[in-house]
């Protein structure tokens, strides 16, 4: 009887041998990846706290990592091109799965959860609730490709992570709601797909890209557009200088609000980042749009 019991308890237990090595990029990633494994196994991180995932270079011990992996779990070049590199030049066995481009190889089981997914390819789309929908269904497919045994686990995981987003997005509108039409500028165009997901209107951003410093004609460009734009608030971003935030409001009525900080990576890593990086994003654009 007590070995019936223990045959029970066991079967019942989700299959721990070969569970996947996975390494992924950045922060976001990491999050929903760290979901769809729930108990089964921990996602490996490339990027450092507080690095820029722009430029970055990998320790010796990462490289390490990256090259033991399973599965690499990554936005895709346009975003990390030193990661590209590596994982041309490190070798392994691990698969790449560039999330960008992989995201319509499997649709999502909800549409209508998703309708909106596949509107715009920007580097930094995990910024749409949607999207980081389908890379959770992304995940599960390829994890469940590499431990079948496991696969009805990663599927409820999946399910799981896809209604916390869900969540949190109902979540980032309430909080947005108060900020209506009132148009905001960005230190660089990162946020796009979160505009797109919850309505924002951004007037402009400091910087074109994410390694273009802005020149003093564009500097120029953009004190004026702020006064025909009536923008309200001017966000610098962590890891860039906050004093061409100042130089461009300088003499304006718009506000500086609190540095954003699309990757998350100030965020403390884990299953909960994800969720905590939309409702950060929304809380601090609706506090300088509220003039708090």
């Amino acid at each position: 009887m007590r070995l019936a019991v223990i045959l029970v308890v066991l079967l019942g237990r989700p299959a721990l041998a070969d569970i996947p090595r996975v390494m992924t990029d950045v922060p976001a990633v990491h999050s929903l990846a760290a979901q769809v494994m729930g108990d089964l196994g921990t996602p490996g991180i490339l990027l450092d706290r507080g690095a820029d995932a722009h430029h970055f270079q990998l320790r010796p011990t990462q490289a390490r990592a990256l090259s033991q992996a399973d599965l690499v779990f990554w936005v895709g070049p346009e975003l990390t091109p030193w990661l590209e590199r590596a994982l041309d030049g490190i070798g392994g066995e691990a698969q790449s799965v560039p999330l960008r481009e992989m995201t319509n190889a499997h649709e999502p089981e909800d549409e209508d959860a998703h309708a909106n997914a596949h509107d715009h390819d920007a580097i930094h789309a995990w910024l749409d609730p949607g999207v980081a929908g389908n890379w959770v269904d992304e995940m599960a497919h390829h994890l469940s490709g590499a431990d079948p045994d496991n696969a009805a686990v990663y599927a409820a995981n999946a399910r799981q992570a896809k209604e916390r987003i869900a969540a949190t997005a109902r979540a980032v509108e309430e909080i947005l709601a108060p900020v209506g039409e009132g148009p905001i500028v960005t230190y660089h165009d990162a946020y796009g797909p979160f505009a797109d997901a919850f309505g924002l209107i951004i007037a402009g951003s400091i910087a074109e890209g994410d390694a273009a410093a802005p020149g003093a004609g564009r500097l120029f460009d953009l004190r004026a557009m702020l006064a025909d734009s009536g923008a309200v608030c001017v966000f610098p971003e962590t890891q860039q200088d906050p004093a061409l935030v100042r130089t461009v409001t300088e003499g304006t009525n718009a506000r500086i609000g609190a540095a954003l900080d699309p990757s998350g990576s100030t965020l403390e890593y884990g299953p909960d980042l994800y969720s905590e990086l939309l409702t950060t994003l929304a809380r601090r654009i609706a506090d300088c749009a509220a003039g708090r």
